[in-house]
């Protein structure tokens, strides 16, 4: 006797197995390991400190289970490759590096640290020999730091500290020429027991590590930081300084006024921030800056005139916004290199000529805009309600007039019956006090208290 199975009953068995295997899929899809990829390609520097430290962050929050570092990097400062360095030995899961090409002096600090590492063909790693600024050895007591860090490195990972010694300074060492410092091809690194393997790309290693079916994870910048990024640029920091410098230079020119020392000082703050969160502005650095402002801002409401003091304030705010673009340890340049400080100032010099030439070529629009409007004076001031021009005024040098505001050190006089923009020559003058005109200029007459 045959039995039929209904077709109801073959989709009852069906959807009985769907609920049986679902918690096993799930849970196999939950048990998928994370891997964060990060990738550095630049010199070693504060911003590519900053990049990791967020990176690592970031894999932290992802609860990612490996992180994969690709390198390919020529080296940096020495003080931001140790600061990586410890990062990456401190973090609590296991960090591989990809050597894709370079791994040089601070990079092949970077990868020591790093659990297992994977080089493309064709890769190096070592020459970690501390230079400075001209490219030549650095002095004795550098050399030696860098040797205990790659040899205390090498150890953490169980490899060989005296070859990553020899990295540093030449040595006498079976493997190597003589006089020679240590550079490892990718054949070479696993032949001593510094690489654990070569592949071509990420997917390679994610091969090799038995991880290819792992979830991937690759490290963006958020919003943020891109807009950081967007000012450290050359050209947006030039503009920036140039609106500091010419709202220091305009508020000195009209002071009391406020708007060009507010321009100036909400300028200096977008400059300055980027660079302090990518570690190049030092505290030291930014003090320098409010100094030089304080030293201004005593200059035009406290000290009568324009002297040593408001030329100092001018300055220390200037060094202040040279210096932090320059990876300077206290005033120490032994790692800078002249072509750095050449960069520096040049990219200060062509952001100000493109700000320059951005205004002359916006500056009519700009001033017929509705929000121009808004801000400049439209008034007519005509003569017969007791305005005069400042050029026309040099018939007045020798005249007595009263004043007719406080000037500290601007104000008004009244001379013969009539208003003028004046200038005290030193000191404050009070209403009610007899002046004389000593000179004049385009817009204001220059008096002293008789």
């Amino acid at each position: 006797m045959k039995t039929h199975v209904k077709p109801g009953h073959l989709l009852q068995l069906f959807f009985l197995f769907l609920a049986m295997a679902l918690p096993y899929l799930v849970q196999a899809q939950q048990q998928r390991p994370k891997v964060f990829v990060m990738e550095v390609k630049s010199e070693i520097d504060p911003r590519t400190n900053r990049y990791t430290e967020l990176a690592f962050d970031q894999a932290t929050e992802a609860d990612a289970d490996h992180v994969l570092l690709v390198l390919d990097t020529f080296g940096g400062a020495l003080n931001d490759a140790d600061e990586i360095r410890t990062r990456i030995l401190e973090y609590p899961k296991p960090v591989y590096v990809f050597i894709n090409k370079d791994a040089a002096s601070a990079g092949a600090l970077i990868s020591l640290a790093c659990d297992s590492i994977y080089m493309a063909p064709g890769a190096n790693i070592g020459a970690a020999t501390v230079v400075d600024a001209s490219g030549t050895a650095a002095p004795g007591k550098y050399q030696s730091y860098m040797r205990s860090i790659m040899r205390s490195t090498a150890e953490a990972n169980g490899r060989n500290p005296h070859l990553a010694e020899a990295m540093v300074e030449a040595s006498v060492d079976s493997t190597l020429s003589a006089g020679q410092v240590l550079t490892l091809t990718s054949t070479e690194a696993i032949r001593y027991g510094f690489c654990e393997g070569i592949a071509t790309d990420v997917d390679g290693v994610l091969a090799k590590l038995n991880l290819q079916d792992a979830e991937v994870l690759r490290f963006n910048l958020s919003t943020a930081d891109k807009i950081i990024d967007f000012f450290l640029n050359p050209f947006v920091s030039g503009i920036l300084l140039l609106v500091v410098l010419g709202g220091l230079y305009f508020e000195l020119q009209t002071p009391g006024i406020g708007f060009p020392l507010a321009a100036a000082f909400v300028a200096g703050i977008l400059y300055l921030t980027p660079y302090y969160l990518n570690g190049l502005a030092e505290n030291w650095e930014i003090l320098l800056f409010v100094v030089g402002i304080l030293l201004i801002a005593v200059e035009l409401f406290v000290i009568p005139g324009f002297g040593i003091t408001g030329i100092s304030g001018i300055i220390l705010v200037f060094l202040s916004l040279v210096l932090i673009m320059v990876n300077n340890q206290a005033l120490d340049f032994t790692f800078v290199a002249s072509e750095q400080l050449m960069k520096s100032l040049s990219s200060i010099v062509i952001g100000m000529v493109g700000a320059v030439v951005l205004i002359a070529l916006t500056w009519d629009r700009m001033l017929n805009s509705d929000a121009m409007k808004r801000l400049v004076l439209k008034d007519t001031f005509r003569n017969e309600e007791g305005y005069r021009v400042g050029n026309t005024a040099a018939h007045l040098i020798g005249k007595a007039g009263i004043a007719h505001t406080r000037m500290s050190p601007t104000g008004r006089v009244m001379i013969e019956n009539t208003l003028y923009d004046a200038q005290a020559r030193d000191g404050y003058i009070e209403p009610g006090e007899t002046v004389v005109v000593i000179d004049q200029s385009t817009f204001s007459l220059r008096v002293k208290k008789v």
